[in-house]
């Protein structure tokens, strides 16, 4: 571990202690269940799951990323969890945070008031069918502006559901955002346990779609912090 990773190990570490039972990051969020569609098109490369129509049970989370309270702005996250997207017990899984719509912005966290206000990016680079570029899941067009409050949103999904595109942006000038699937996200589902649950890209991905090795081991020693925080004893 190098001294950045030592470094984002005990921050997460200290946060997660300080917060008892609660993670470091995400603290606070609301679990989600919907679908994904897949349209099936041939042109994304070597990607099997999109070549092909299909239809996808997803669990998701979303959460406010540094847990401030709200109606402050905080950067919002949206977790997925694309069940059998590679075949029986192979998920997808995918770390989606507020950023925006630009060749740059798109790779910065945008704090935001609102969850249907912006896209949702992976703001690190991904591969998919052989090109680099930023997954990212965009509100469908008149989507009603939903307060960013993890009881309100779970409220809002069960009483008329959240409709997303997902899209993938490659990298250099002028590149379009190219439709890939539509998420429909349709009311709330049982929270996963304590420590269980844990979505990872780094483990659940899918032939022709990952996410580069790029800062993989600081975003690690983060994680690893915040669960080694969350099993110490508090501060005196």
């Amino acid at each position: 571990m190098d001294l950045l990773d030592r470094i984002a190990f005990r921050t997460a570490r200290a946060t997660a202690r300080r917060r008892g039972d609660r993670p470091a990051l995400h603290p606070r969020g609301t679990a989600l269940a919907g679908r994904l569609a897949v349209p099936g098109r041939r042109d994304h490369g070597s990607v099997p799951w999109l070549d092909a129509p299909g239809s996808y049970a997803v669990t998701a989370r979303w959460s406010r990323g540094a847990g401030l309270p709200h109606p402050l702005p905080d950067g919002l996250g949206l977790a997925l969890r694309v069940e059998d997207a590679g075949g029986p017990d192979r998920p997808l899984d995918l770390l989606l945070t507020t950023g925006g719509r630009g060749r740059w912005t798109r790779h910065v966290p945008l704090p935001r008031t609102s969850a249907t206000a912006g896209p949702y990016s992976s703001l690190l680079s991904y591969v998919v069918g052989g090109r680099r570029g930023v997954v990212a899941a965009f509100p469908a067009p008149g989507s009603p502006r939903i307060p960013a409050d993890p009881a309100t949103v779970g409220a809002a999904a069960a009483g008329r559901p959240l409709v997303f595109q997902l899209c993938f942006g490659a990298e250099g000038a002028g590149a379009a955002w190219r439709p890939l699937a539509r998420l429909t996200l349709h009311g709330e589902a049982p929270p996963p346990p304590p420590d269980g649950g844990a979505f990872d890209p780094y483990l659940n991905f899918l032939p022709g779609f990952h996410p580069v090795d790029r800062l993989r081991s600081l975003r690690l020693a983060a994680y690893a912090g915040s669960r080694a925080g969350r099993h110490a004893p508090p501060p005196s």
